[in-house]
Parts: structure tokens; sequence; C-alpha cells
């Protein structure tokens, strides 16, 4: 089912590449109107271009999700170049370090529960205040992981902040469903974005590995072994039974569907996207 969006105001944050780049594209193609908001200029400013190409309406907000006074700007932009607000993609964020629970840094654990569940708190605030002021309901898509739905060694603060997206989601959908908010979540498997790509290339397999098995020796030759670019490619398509990667455009269609009118009975829904990965 195609999601008709025509006429919305949608704001989509991390526009600039990947899963928020192909919302943008999809959500936009659907008859939106699109806030690409990015930290990264060049890109946001791209996606915006590549909408206009397509005919669509959109503008780009440069917009650090992580600051409260940039995210209340960045909602205060859409409703001053649209008029309102009708949904909105909360798809920033980063993979931050491999690291185990133990190796964790304080520095990696702040910056990645920052940017992956406190800026999703920051964007839902002020979304959740237009649309109260606005007295018309509205959707919102957050997007959390498959890592916050089941266990993900050696990434112990992506997986603690994705966890906490799925539960600040229901969370708010129980709030603000009597004022016709819906609140929603998808949860990517593996994707093929430059988000994952960087991941691999960093990936340290001996994160991952039973404590039992951690020796100078093993640690090392796990480590080697896992960059082999080879390898890389083969493990991500392991881990889904699908037997391949997930493609950003997949992502976009969960999201455009939970953003439209189509699911107006979805409230408080983490959608798996994820090739089946979370099945087994």
């Amino acid at each position: 089912m195609t999601p008709d969006l025509a006429g919305k105001a949608v704001i989509v944050t991390g526009g600039a590449s990947g899963i928020g780049r192909a919302a943008s594209l999809l959500i936009a193609s659907n008859g939106a109107r699109v806030v690409v908001a990015d930290i990264d200029v060049t890109g946001g400013e791209a996606t915006a271009a590549a909408i206009f190409r397509q005919g669509g309406e959109a503008v780009f907000v440069p917009c650090d999700v992580t600051v409260a006074s940039q995210v209340d700007r960045l909602v205060d932009a859409a409703v001053q170049t649209y008029g309102r607000l009708d949904c909105a993609f909360n798809n920033a964020g980063l993979e931050g370090d491999h690291a185990s629970t133990v190796d964790c840094t304080e520095a990696n654990w702040d910056r990645t529960l920052d940017i992956n569940l406190k800026s999703v708190w920051l964007c839902m605030r002020a979304e959740i205040r237009q649309f109260l002021r606005q007295r018309s309901g509205g959707s919102i898509v957050n997007t959390a992981s498959v890592a916050g739905l089941v266990a993900e060694r050696g990434h112990a603060a992506y997986a603690a902040a994705k966890g906490g997206v799925i539960q600040l989601t229901r969370t708010a959908a129980a709030e603000y469903a009597a004022a016709g908010i819906r609140i929603n979540a998808v949860c990517p498997g593996a994707i093929r974005t430059p988000m994952v790509d960087r991941e691999v290339k960093a990936m340290r397999l001996s994160a991952m590995m039973p404590g039992a098995f951690h020796t100078p020796a093993t640690r090392f030759w796990a480590d080697a072994i896992v960059r082999l670019p080879f390898l890389r490619s083969i493990s991500l398509k392991m881990m889904q039974p699908l037997g391949r990667n997930g493609r950003p455009e997949e992502v976009a269609e969960a999201a455009a569907w939970l953003c439209s009118d189509a699911s107006s009975f979805v409230t408080g829904h983490a959608l798996v996207v994820d090739g089946g990965m979370t099945a087994i």
C-alpha cells in the first residue's frame, strides 16, 4: 500500500544520508512537504535539492538534535515554512564505538546516548508540544534498532540507547494517544547505509566473544580476521535469513506507512525491518 501523505508537513532528522535521505525522498514523492534536518549541511542540502528535482517540496534546516534550542528552532522553522506540523521521523543517530560493557568508555557512552536517545526525547518533546498547540493530532516515528530488542554483544551503549528509544516510544504513545498523537518506532536490521559500512569496518570481533576466550592471542586474531573485506560482507548477510542486506528504501517504506493515515490504528509499536534477523 502506497501511503498518502499529500499536503502533510513532515520533519525528517538525519536526512543527509542513509535511511533519512531515502525516507525524505519517499515521503516527498507521496505528496508531503518535507523539512530535512541534519548536522551535515552539504548532505542535507543535497537531499532537499533531490526532492525538488523529483517535483517535490522541501526545505533544509541545519540542526544538532542533541541541542534543545536547535530542536525547538527546527520545529518552529517547519511551522513558519508550512504553517503546521503533521508528522516527524526522528531518525538521526550514530553507531558509537564497538565496545563491550567493560571496554566502553564514559565518553563513548555519553556521546552514543546523547545522539541516539536524548535527541529522540528532545525532538519528541518539541513535536508533541506543537501537536498539542494545533489540537489536530499527529504522527511520530522514531528510529530504534533490532539492537534494542535482542542482545548485541560488543555494542553496549548503542543497544542501551536503542532499547531506550523503544520504551520511550511506548511510554509517550500511551501518554498522548487521547490527544490523537500516534508514536511508533522502526527497528532496522543490517541496512546498507554509510553508518553500517563504518561500523563493519571498525568491528572488533573480540568485543563480542565470551569472556572465557579473552586472551591476547584470540583477541588479536579475531579482530584481524573480521577485517577481511569478503568476510565482513558475508557476516552481514548471514545474520539475516533473507540472505541479503537491507536497503534504506525498505526502512523508509515502513516509516512512511507509520507516518501516514494508513496506519491510523497503530501506536506504541516497534516495527521490525530486519530480514528475519530477530526471528531466529
